[in-house]
Protein backbone atom coordinates (compact mmCIF):
# COMPACT_ATOMS: atom_id res chain seq x y z
CA UNK A 1 0.00 0.00 0.00
CA UNK A 2 1.34 3.56 -0.84
CA UNK A 3 2.51 5.88 1.82
CA UNK A 4 -0.33 8.00 1.44
CA UNK A 5 -2.98 5.69 1.55
CA UNK A 6 -1.71 4.22 4.88
CA UNK A 7 -1.34 7.54 6.37
CA UNK A 8 -5.11 8.50 5.54
CA UNK A 9 -6.05 5.18 6.82
CA UNK A 10 -4.54 6.26 9.79
CA UNK A 11 -5.79 9.11 9.91
CA UNK A 12 -9.25 7.75 9.80
CA UNK A 13 -8.43 5.40 12.71
CA UNK A 14 -7.74 8.14 14.03
CA UNK A 15 -11.05 10.04 14.10
CA UNK A 16 -13.17 7.25 14.68
CA UNK A 17 -11.12 6.35 18.09
CA UNK A 18 -12.00 10.40 18.69
CA UNK A 19 -15.91 10.52 17.80
CA UNK A 20 -15.92 6.94 20.21
CA UNK A 21 -14.59 8.93 22.60
CA UNK A 22 -16.91 11.95 22.41
CA UNK A 23 -19.75 9.42 22.97
CA UNK A 24 -20.75 8.95 19.09
CA UNK A 25 -22.05 5.83 17.59
CA UNK A 26 -20.33 4.90 14.58
CA UNK A 27 -22.84 3.50 11.88
CA UNK A 28 -20.11 2.94 8.80
CA UNK A 29 -16.89 3.42 7.95
CA UNK A 30 -16.23 4.07 4.38
CA UNK A 31 -19.58 3.20 3.62
CA UNK A 32 -20.04 3.02 -0.49
CA UNK A 33 -22.61 2.25 -2.99
CA UNK A 34 -21.87 2.62 -6.29
CA UNK A 35 -19.12 5.79 -7.27
CA UNK A 36 -20.41 7.42 -3.90
CA UNK A 37 -18.44 7.15 -0.93
CA UNK A 38 -18.71 8.32 2.60
CA UNK A 39 -15.77 8.62 5.05
CA UNK A 40 -17.46 7.85 8.70
CA UNK A 41 -21.15 7.82 9.17
CA UNK A 42 -21.93 8.79 13.06
CA UNK A 43 -24.84 9.47 15.02
CA UNK A 44 -24.95 11.30 17.96
CA UNK A 45 -27.80 12.51 19.98
CA UNK A 46 -30.48 11.73 17.28
CA UNK A 47 -29.06 13.24 14.46
CA UNK A 48 -27.01 11.61 11.92
CA UNK A 49 -23.62 13.27 11.79
CA UNK A 50 -21.66 12.48 7.91
CA UNK A 51 -18.01 12.74 8.60
CA UNK A 52 -14.88 13.66 5.81
CA UNK A 53 -11.58 12.89 7.08
CA UNK A 54 -8.59 14.81 6.08
CA UNK A 55 -4.99 13.71 7.27
CA UNK A 56 -1.97 15.14 6.62
CA UNK A 57 1.58 15.00 7.60
CA UNK A 58 1.52 18.73 8.20
CA UNK A 59 0.16 22.19 7.49
CA UNK A 60 2.95 24.21 5.86
CA UNK A 61 1.25 24.32 2.15
CA UNK A 62 -2.25 24.38 3.06
CA UNK A 63 -5.06 23.34 6.04
CA UNK A 64 -6.42 19.83 5.37
CA UNK A 65 -10.14 21.16 5.14
CA UNK A 66 -9.06 23.17 2.02
CA UNK A 67 -9.09 19.82 -0.03
CA UNK A 68 -13.30 19.78 0.57
CA UNK A 69 -13.95 21.27 -2.50
CA UNK A 70 -16.88 22.84 -3.94
CA UNK A 71 -17.12 19.49 -6.19
CA UNK A 72 -16.32 16.88 -3.12
CA UNK A 73 -19.27 18.82 -1.23
CA UNK A 74 -21.49 18.08 -3.98
CA UNK A 75 -20.14 14.15 -3.95
CA UNK A 76 -20.41 13.84 -0.41
CA UNK A 77 -24.08 15.37 -0.03
CA UNK A 78 -25.49 13.46 -3.03
CA UNK A 79 -23.62 10.06 -1.43
CA UNK A 80 -25.33 10.99 1.97
CA UNK A 81 -28.73 11.26 0.17
CA UNK A 82 -28.26 7.95 -1.24
CA UNK A 83 -27.30 6.84 2.50
CA UNK A 84 -30.54 8.20 3.91
CA UNK A 85 -32.83 6.67 1.27
CA UNK A 86 -30.83 3.28 1.46
CA UNK A 87 -31.52 3.26 5.25
CA UNK A 88 -34.90 5.01 5.50
CA UNK A 89 -33.17 7.33 8.03
CA UNK A 90 -35.28 10.50 9.27
CA UNK A 91 -32.97 12.12 11.10
CA UNK A 92 -31.29 15.79 11.01
CA UNK A 93 -27.90 15.77 9.32
CA UNK A 94 -24.64 17.41 9.86
CA UNK A 95 -21.45 17.62 7.94
CA UNK A 96 -18.74 17.48 9.90
CA UNK A 97 -14.71 17.90 8.81
CA UNK A 98 -12.14 15.91 10.87
CA UNK A 99 -8.58 17.01 10.26
CA UNK A 100 -5.87 14.81 11.06
CA UNK A 101 -1.80 16.84 11.15
CA UNK A 102 0.84 14.85 12.06
CA UNK A 103 2.27 11.26 11.96
CA UNK A 104 0.25 8.07 13.46
CA UNK A 105 0.87 8.23 17.63
CA UNK A 106 1.40 11.55 17.59
CA UNK A 107 -1.74 12.73 15.69
CA UNK A 108 -3.24 16.57 16.18
CA UNK A 109 -6.95 16.16 15.75
CA UNK A 110 -9.53 18.92 14.77
CA UNK A 111 -13.27 18.45 14.64
CA UNK A 112 -14.85 21.32 12.27
CA UNK A 113 -18.75 20.60 13.28
CA UNK A 114 -21.00 21.92 10.86
CA UNK A 115 -18.15 22.84 8.78
CA UNK A 116 -20.77 23.12 5.23
CA UNK A 117 -23.96 22.46 4.24
CA UNK A 118 -25.82 21.11 1.25
CA UNK A 119 -25.42 23.39 -1.48
CA UNK A 120 -28.93 24.18 -2.91
CA UNK A 121 -29.30 23.79 -6.59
Amino acid sequence: MAEHNILGKNGEEEAVKYLISHDYTVRHRNWRRGRKELDIVAEKEDELIIVEVKTRRNNLFAEPQDAVTPLKIRRTVLAADAYLRLFQIDLPVRFDIITIVGEAGSFTVEHIKEAFYPPVW
